[in-house]
């Protein structure tokens, strides 16, 4: 039985289209469909862009009709996360004090992803300013996993992921700078992909900068490997407005059939720090023989990061909340008062993390960077010896909302990002990605894989070998 529209992949459409096997326009209107009869299952969408969507699919038939030339995604829907700008189109960020607010220009990524034919259909949700491991605000409400929409999406990507996982689009983009790319794809079953830094440009205002420290990455997410490659293929490259940004040569597509029988895997489901409960690690251990069933030599190695968990955690902490400050000197800036009479509109989980946690000092953030020197080195060294390097993306499972989890395997953690092993390479700014390594009890699990700076190739090639040994997409609700 062929599958419907919303069910195939993003290559998949791109390829029908390009051969006029279907419209544009059939596409679009299948996943609106979708959209109003299942978007409320899991709160993913902000806003859907119905007009936009279908003006744009009607160029894009034209175009085919025409024999112009069409883009590698060339009537591929595509939602972009409430953080970024479509033109035309509201970005909330998640805060009331945006609720109305209309983007002039596109995002540059976005940009670029239309430029290659795909068609905005939504804006996915976020917690505020992207600031969260879940995915909850009081402009949209919160978004749940397809598997289980009383359980967290994760965040800040939550809506992004339980929009893929519910078949709503096949490409949803994100952003991360802490997990917020890998954590939603590991709580949704999706692929979430982190790229080294600066291999996807984040242009940010009026902060040309702000994106150093912690690293923050824009990203790919999709339901299979090969789409994820091909819309990186897209979003990569230098861009003029951001001074992190690099060159790209890579053709990540072609990555995702290379043969793994030449690559070196570490294995280290707790990264040697992070606490893990049994049943993920049982489902890691499964995904990563899937690697060595493809051919890899896996090895079980901890890398030697310096410090503990929770030394980790705080470098990161502070290093967040000097730029976490920034967003609120940056809404100053604007003519709002989130120190004072906006105080209230803001989400009580802000104020309690940010605007009354007690400012880092300069000698503070000096020794997060020693901290995260550290990390680095950690990290360097293992991928000296080894291509890439497996870890869990989470120690939990997605759990109920509101329930973060002050505990895993017997150990007590923050329960707001304790409970993640993804901070690490915003650390250090190398590619990471969580791959969907199987279930507990109907719950997914995501295996992290991470390679050295600039070999985003090798985790996707490495995310491939696994997703053709272990398939993921009929996990999926149907």
């Amino acid at each position: 039985m062929a599958p419907t529209y919303t069910e195939m992949t993003a290559a998949g459409i791109a390829r029908r289209v390009r051969d006029g096997e279907c419209s544009p326009v059939e596409v679009v209107e299948a996943h609106l469909a979708r959209i109003r009869e299942r978007g409320d299952r899991t709160n993913a969408f902000v806003t859907v862009t119905d007009e936009l969507a279908r003006e744009s699919a009607m160029e894009a038939a034209t175009a085919v009709e025409a024999g112009d030339p069409l883009g590698p995604l060339h009537g591929v829907p595509v939602a972009v996360k409430d953080l970024d700008d479509v033109a035309g189109v509201r970005t909330t960020s998640g805060s009331l004090l945006f609720e109305d607010r209309v983007a002039e220009t596109d995002s540059p990524f976005v940009a670029r992803l239309r430029e290659a034919g795909a068609i905005v259909v939504g804006k996915t949700n976020t917690p505020e300013f992207g600031l969260g491991t879940t995915t909850e605000n009081r402009v949209a409400g919160t978004t749940g996993t397809p598997f289980d929409p009383d359980r967290t999406a994760g965040g800040s990507s939550g809506g992004a992921a339980a929009a893929l996982a519910d078949s709503l689009v096949p490409l949803a983009p994100g952003s991360d700078a802490g997990g917020s790319i890998r954590i939603p794809a590991s709580c949704c079953g999706v692929y979430g992909l982190k790229p080294t830094y600066g291999v996807v440009p984040n242009v940010g205002r009026p902060n040309a900068f702000a994106s150093h420290t912690p690293f923050s990455h824009k990203g790919p997410l999709a339901r299979t490997v090969e789409d994820a490659a091909r819309s990186l293929d897209v979003m990569a490259g230098l861009h003029p407005e951001d001074p992190h940004s690099v060159p790209v040569d890579t053709d990540y597509a072609a990555a995702v059939d290379r043969p793994v029988d030449d690559l070196r895997v570490a294995y280290s489901p707790d990264m040697g720090v992070f606490p893990v409960e049994p049943e993920v690690r049982e489902v890691c251990d499964e995904a990563v023989r899937a690697l060595e069933r493809s051919g890899a030599t896996v090895e079980a190695v901890d890398p030697d990061l310096g410090h503990d968990h929770s030394e980790i955690l705080e470098a990161y902490y502070t290093m967040a909340r000097v730029r976490w400050q920034g967003v609120f000197d940056a809404l100053e800036a604007e003519g709002f008062d989130p120190r004072g009479a906006d105080r209230d509109r803001l989400r009580p989980y802000l104020v309690d993390l940010v605007l009354d946690a007690e400012t880092p000092t300069a000698r503070a953030s000096t020794r997060a960077d020693v901290v995260r020197s550290r990390v680095f080195d950690g990290l360097q060294e293992c991928f000296a010896e080894y291509d890439l390097l497996a870890t869990a993306t989470m120690g939990v499972l997605p759990f109920p909302h509101g329930e973060e989890p002050g505990t895993v395997d017997g150990v007590d953690v923050d329960p707001y990002r304790g409970w993640v092993l993804t901070q690490p390479y915003n650390l250090s700014g190398h590619p990471a990605a969580s791959v969907p390594a199987g279930l507990v009890d109907g719950l997914p699990v995501g295996l992290q894989l991470a390679g050295g700076r600039f070999d985003d190739d090798l985790v996707l090639a490495g995310s491939a070998a696994i997703e053709r040994r272990r398939p993921w997409r009929e996990d999926y609700p149907a």
